[in-house]
Parts: structure tokens; sequence; C-alpha cells
């Protein structure tokens, strides 16, 4: 089923929400879709990981605004963003310009399940029970929800539930 859109949809969350898995999910609709650690990792020629051990946080922030902006100016697209990349206000003004941004929620519990063997994370290091991905979740918070246009929970939901609803609230 191809699906057609006006505006773009950027996915926002926290990790293990689902972002990358409704992202594919979209795609497999027919949607065109941007990753912004993609084009993060494309523009820089290493992974995220080396980006930050090699040149930091700063570095890698100024790179994602550049993807950020990139990707926004695309159309009819579906943009998966990193963890961090509503926490410049200038990415979020980017990506209402030409589109909905959408965050993703899920419980730290689901969380938790969802990322138990996954190691790739650094932010998750010495931090994985409920209770520090609730913290880091809760510093984040008010950042996400001012940011977000639609809010669509992730719990117990299939993919393809969630991006039904994705794509029936951003036709409203």
């Amino acid at each position: 089923m191809e699906t057609k859109m006006q505006h773009n949809i950027a996915l926002i969350g926290f990790m293990g929400v689902g972002k990358t898995t409704v992202f594919e999910q979209m795609k497999q609709l027919g949607l065109p879709g941007v990753d912004t650690d993609t084009l993060i990792e494309e523009m820089a020629g290493m992974p995220v990981s080396d980006i930050f051990a090699q040149y930091g946080e700063p570095h890698f922030r100024q790179l994602e605004t550049q993807a950020v902006c990139r990707a926004a100016e695309l159309q009819g697209t579906v943009i998966s963003c990193g963890g961090g990349a509503v926490l410049k206000q200038e990415n979020v003004d980017a990506l209402r310009r030409t589109g909905k941004i959408v965050l993703l929620t899920a419980t730290p519990e689901t969380i938790l399940e969802r990322l138990k063997d996954d190691d790739t994370r650094p932010k998750l290091r010495g931090r994985k029970t409920v209770e520090g991905i609730a913290q880091l979740m809760a510093e984040r918070q008010a950042v996400y929800e001012a940011a977000a246009q639609i809010t669509i929970a992730t719990d117990g939901k299939t993919p393809q539930a969630i991006c039904a609803e994705i794509l029936a609230a951003v036709q409203e």
C-alpha cells in the first residue's frame, strides 16, 4: 500500500520507545524515511559512538542540527530523530516548519524490557534499572513534551497499530 503525505512526520522520544521500529514500519508502508543519526554518520564518515569518543557531545550536536535541518527540508518524509535532537530549539523549529513532531512514549518497565540485551547505549551504562531509566526519562520529559505536537504511547501495541495511530493523528 503506497501512502502519500503532505507533511513530514518527525519521530522523537527516549531510547527504547520504538522510534526505529516504527520508522522501519512506516517505510514498509511506502513512506520515504530518513534517520538523522544515519545522516550524521554519512556526514562525518564514522559511527555516532566514534564521533562522541573523538570529538565530544558538542561537536555531535552541531552535526545533529545540520542533519535535522537537512531532513526537515524534505517533503512527506518520516524523520527518525536521535533522542537528544529536540534539546535544541533550533531543531524543533526546523522540524515544525515542515511537519508534525510525534512523541513516542513508553513506561520505564517497557523500555527496560526492550533494551535489556542492548549494550550499545552509553547513557544507560550503570543505569539499566527501572529507577535509572525513570531518572533519565525525567531529565528530558519536559523538553519532549514541549516539542511534541502529537503524543503516542507505544506500550503493548504492535508497530502496525502505532503507525496507524500516528497517521490518523497527523491527518486530523
